[in-house]
C-alpha cells in the first residue's frame, strides 16, 4: 500500500530524517514510536507534503507522490490527523467535517461517520472549540475519513487525551480499519496504546529506523528502552 524508501528530510544544513525505508501493507496498522525531537512530526508532515523532503520517494500502490503538494496526496489517497488536531474552533462540528469532503462527491456529511463517532451526530451544530479533548480527536478523525482515504496518517493520537478515552480510540481506530479497509500509520509515545492498535511496531531514533517488530513477536522492555529519557 505505502512504500516509502530512501526518505530523507533537512532543516537547513541538518538532516533530521536519514534515509528512511519502510512499506506498510495493505489493511495494516503501523505504529512509529519514538522520544520527543526523534522525527515522527517531521516525517508525517513531510508524508503528507507540509514538509518538503530532500530526497527519497513516498509511492502509494506504486504511483509516486513525492512531487505532490499536500491537497493533492489528500486526492490520491491520504488522510492526515495532526497532532493537536487543528480542528476549526468558530465551525461547527458539520462544518469542520464537511471541509473534508472537498475531494470527493458527497455534499453532506456520510451518515457511517456519524455511525462511528454518534457524539459528533448528538454535537453537529455545536461549534468545534466547544468540545473536548477526546471529542476534538474523534472530530479530526472523522474529517480526515470524510475525504476516503486508502492510507490514514495520525501524529500522536493521545496527547491531551485522557486513559479511559485511549482505550476506547484504539477499538475504533480498528474498526475502521476493518470496515472501510484501509492502512494506518499512527506516530505516538504511549507504547500501550502503541500496542494496542498496531500490527507491527516501528521505533525511530534520531531520524533512523532503528527497530521494528511485528506485535505478536514484540519485546515490551526493548521497545520500552527506546522510550525511556
Amino acid at each position: 500500500m505505502l512504500s516509502v524508501s530512501d526518505y530523507r528530510v533537512k532543516y537547513g544544513q541538518s538532516e533530521i530524517l536519514c534515509g528512511l525505508n519502510f512499506k506498510v501493507q495493505p489493511n495494516e496498522i503501523v505504529a512509529i514510536v519514538g522520544r520527543n525531537g526523534m522525527g515522527k512530526t517531521t516525517l508525517m508532515k513531510s508524508l503528507m507534503g507540509v514538509i518538503p523532503s530532500a530526497s527519497g520517494k513516498v509511492e502509494l500502490e506504486g504511483k509516486d507522490l513525492s512531487s505532490l503538494k499536500s491537497y493533492q496526496r489528500v486526492k490520491s489517497g491520504f488522510g492526515f490527523v495532526p497532532q493537536g488536531r487543528m480542528i476549526f474552533s468558530t465551525m461547527t462540528v458539520r462544518e469542520n467535517i464537511e471541509t473534508g469532503l472537498t475531494t470527493t462527491k458527497n455534499r453532506s456529511v456520510p451518515r457511517e461517520l456519524y455511525d462511528l463517532f454518534p457524539v459528533l451526530l448528538e454535537m453537529r451544530n455545536r461549534r468545534g472549540g466547544n468540545l473536548s479533548g477526546g471529542q476534538q480527536q474523534q472530530l479530526a478523525i472523522a474529517r480526515a475519513l470524510a475525504s476516503d482515504p486508502k492510507m490514514l496518517f495520525l501524529d500522536e493520537p493521545t496527547e491531551g487525551i485522557q486513559p479511559s478515552i485511549i482505550k476506547d480510540m484504539a477499538t475504533t481506530l480498528k474498526q475502521i480499519r476493518d470496515q472501510r479497509g484501509l492502512s494506518i500509520v499512527v506516530s505516538e509515545q504511549v507504547l500501550s496504546f502503541a500496542l494496542d492498535i498496531a500490527d507491527r511496531i516501528l521505533v525511530i531514533e534520531k531520524g533512523e529506523i532503528v527497530h521494528e517488530e511485528r506485535r505478536e513477536d514484540v519485546d515490551e522492555a526493548k521497545v520500552a528502552s527506546y522510550l525511556a529519557v
